[in-house]
């Protein structure tokens, strides 16, 4: 086996790991509908996926008066739950992730879901165990800012140049950067690959299976 050239490897969770981004972008442009904004095209509410919450309803509905954001927030919530059930991981996506732990990388999460909204789907019993830590938008700073990975990295006492991020959106790749790490996109997910390259990803995957033989050959 290679010897690692990554210690910690950091997952973004909708549209990385969890195939969410319609159902997010339907929920956003309902929500907005509801409180009487403008609804956002496809293109402008999947580009908010990986924001916190608040940060990602006033990018896609500007001209909802912010009074209205707890109402913003709680119709979105609303219409997510509602068909939440019905989404799922990925194919290919657990034994992507049980290979990286039997190679002893710490595998973490940092996504722009609340700490409530990731410990659901957590709980599911193939995840248990899988993930060594995470980290939320609402219990740090939403993307692309470096706090999420700047904490993991604290916990494990790793450098920035032994971790890897790993995302669908320019914002995961935008944190990675902010924060000195390598990073690899995804293009199965919420946001159009051609933007990823000025921020230098190492790779980017087309698919899950691609995501897994390129880090079982490099990370």
């Amino acid at each position: 086996m290679r010897p690692r050239q990554f210690d910690l490897i950091a997952f973004d969770w909708d549209g990385t790991l969890f195939d969410s981004t319609a159902l997010i972008t339907r929920a956003i442009q309902a929500a907005v509908a509801d409180v009487g904004g403008t609804v956002p095209t496809d293109q402008s509410a999947s580009y908010v996926i990986g924001m916190g919450l608040m940060q990602a309803l006033a990018h896609a509905a500007p001209d909802v008066p912010k009074d209205k954001y707890p109402l913003l927030g709680e119709r979105y919530r609303h219409h997510y739950m509602a068909r939440q059930h019905d989404l799922s991981l990925f194919d290919g996506v657990l034994p992507l992730l049980a290979e990286l732990k039997s190679r002893h990388h710490w595998l973490t999460v940092a996504t722009g879901k609340s700490r409530t909204g990731l410990n659901d789907v957590l709980r599911t019993v193939e995840l248990q165990g899988m993930f060594d830590a995470s980290r939320t938008a609402d219990e740090t700073a939403g993307k692309p800012s470096p706090l999420m990975l700047e904490e993991l990295m604290a916990e494990f006492g790793v450098d920035p140049e032994r971790t890897l991020m790993i995302g669908d959106t320019t914002h995961d790749l935008q944190m990675a950067l902010n924060a000195g790490c390598a990073s690899v996109g995804v293009s199965y997910g919420a946001h159009e690959s051609d933007a990823f390259h000025a921020l230098n990803p190492l790779h980017v995957a087309h698919s899950v299976r691609e995501l897994h033989n390129w880090l079982s050959a490099n990370a």
